[in-house]
């Protein structure tokens, strides 16, 4: 059966995802990007991944537009006027968001959800209605989860509003994330966001002053957890396997000193080939009316360079067979995962990224949340393997030592029972250590949620029963969190309980 066939005869695919799929089913057979031949020989040994973004990119991976001044001067080529009442912001709002592309066809980012409707927040009941309605039909049409909004930092009537309306609705789609910041969010707020995060995997927390100091100010979180500069965005983000480089190694010594350097040079040429693709023979930065009416420029945009499998690369390298003995559990281990960022952090910043000047002419490194093809031998990032966590203290302590590096994003999730619904500011002051020790983003859940959260993006596990049972999901990203849980034990994370109930 060829490739078009199965996609059409896929009784668990939405029309609109046969689109889709067929769609970046050509892209894939093209054959206009250059790539060396170390490049596609790393690929073939699984080294190296592209992340499916094709052979004829026609788009930044990842697109983070300047909603705001969609609020102040609406859109010519779109025909839209600047909002005066939150229904009409709403509604600019959701006519644009379709026009906003991304490695997944969707906008990858709606915007700061408090800032943007705060001025047009005049009667707080019109307000809850026009927002529910909104939220409604973002999970209706903007059928993937690794649609991302923010909240905060600073607390208002909005924010309020957006986590009454996510605990009640209990849907999937948009990702939440609040920008914390101790010294501009509320305690009050803080707790609000922590009860519904526990019973509804979202928000989640960003780190805003490590964040804000590293970019100006000037990022948004979207898609999975990344973390990118408002208007601009990431062109792409290929990674490297860890694991599966450590198995072309003698030694520590040897992976440090050959295999690793060659493979991110073999990575880094590939990402400057993919980025002057995009911004020289594709028209996105010539035509697009993104571009041409400045809701991004292109010299916001940056490369990201993909990392996961750090655990298993450093237990193999160490001789470490039980997971449960080694990284997150063993101080060599803990050691050589530094010394290994360090050495990729190094390289990566020496290298002259092509087409991003407003981000130092460099690429950020980006601790990527894993695909359902890695199994269980690449963990997303710098995670320590599910099934073999340490208590809460050791893990988010290992966590925060290996986060540093991570401009473009990096996060673990922490899975709780019901017992810490008594006791919210239990976690908040955990995040709050969490993040003076360095942590850049924490997410956590209740283990009995529908709505959970799988390696960055959310899903309902009444979906994934759905596709069990040869159903389709319109969420088109239960496919990928029933894959991360069948291969990679995604939903299997270790359970913290209460000491304290």
């Amino acid at each position: 059966m060829s490739k078009v066939s199965e996609i059409i005869k896929d009784p668990t695919l939405t029309y609109q995802q046969q689109v889709l799929s067929l769609a970046r089913l050509a892209e894939s057979e093209d054959d206009s990007l250059p790539r060396d031949k170390a490049f596609i020989e790393a690929l073939q040994d699984g080294v190296l991944c592209d992340l499916g973004e094709g052979l004829a990119p026609y788009r930044p991976r990842y697109i983070v537009p300047d909603y705001e001044l969609l609020m102040k001067k609406g859109c010519e080529f779109l025909d839209i006027a600047p909002p005066s009442d939150i229904w009409e912001a709403t509604n600019a709002l959701l006519i644009f968001y379709k026009h906003v592309p991304s490695i997944t066809s969707f906008p990858v980012y709606l915007g700061n959800f408090s800032t943007l409707f705060a001025p047009f927040d005049t009667e707080e009941e019109i307000t809850r209605k026009a927002l529910k309605l909104f939220l409604q039909h973002i999970d209706k049409t903007l059928t993937d989860s690794f649609v991302h909004s923010n909240i905060g930092p600073k607390e208002n009537r909005v924010g309020h509003i957006i986590l009454d309306l996510t605990k009640e609705m209990q849907l999937a789609i948009p990702n939440l994330t609040l920008l914390y910041n101790p010294e501009k969010t509320s305690n009050e707020f803080a707790l609000k966001c922590v009860d519904c995060m526990l019973e509804t995997s979202k928000p989640s927390f960003a780190n805003d002053a490590m964040y804000a100091k590293n970019m100006d100010g000037n990022y948004a979180i979207v898609s999975c957890y990344n973390a990118l500069k408002i208007a601009g965005g990431g062109y792409t983000l290929p990674r490297i396997r860890l694991y599966d480089a450590s198995l072309k190694a003698k030694d520590a010594d040897d992976f440090l000193n050959n295999i690793l350097p060659y493979y991110v040079e073999v990575l880094l040429k590939n990402m400057d080939q993919r980025i002057t693709y995009i911004v020289e023979e594709s028209s996105f930065f010539k035509s697009n009316f993104l571009a041409k009416e400045g809701f991004v420029k292109q010299e916001n945009f940056t490369g990201m360079f993909g990392v996961v499998g750090l655990a298993e690369c450093t237990n193999n390298l160490l001789g470490i067979s039980d997971k449960s003995k080694g990284y997150g559990h063993d101080k060599d281990a803990e050691k050589l995962a530094s010394t290994i960022l360090d050495k990729i952090h190094d390289m990566v910043e020496a290298h002259h990224g092509v087409y991003c000047e407003g981000c130092n002419n460099t690429y950020v490194m980006h601790a990527q949340v894993g695909i359902d093809t890695d199994g269980t031998e690449n963990s997303p990032g710098c995670r320590i393997p599910i099934g073999s966590e340490p208590e809460l203290r050791d893990h988010l302590l290992l966590e925060a030592k290996m986060h540093k590096h991570f401009i473009s994003g990096i996060g673990d999730i922490f899975k709780f029972d019901k017992t810490w619904n008594k006791n919210p500011q239990a976690i908040l002051d955990i995040i709050k250590g969490a993040f003076t020790s360095g942590m850049r983003y924490f997410t956590g859940y209740n283990a009995d949620n529908d709505v959970v959260r799988v390696t960055g993006y959310l899903v309902k596990r009444s979906e994934i029963e759905k596709l069990r049972n040869n159903e389709a999901s319109l969420n088109q990203v239960t496919l990928y969190g029933k894959g991360a849980e069948e291969k990679g034990k995604a939903l299997s994370r270790r359970v913290y309980e209460n000491s304290n109930r």
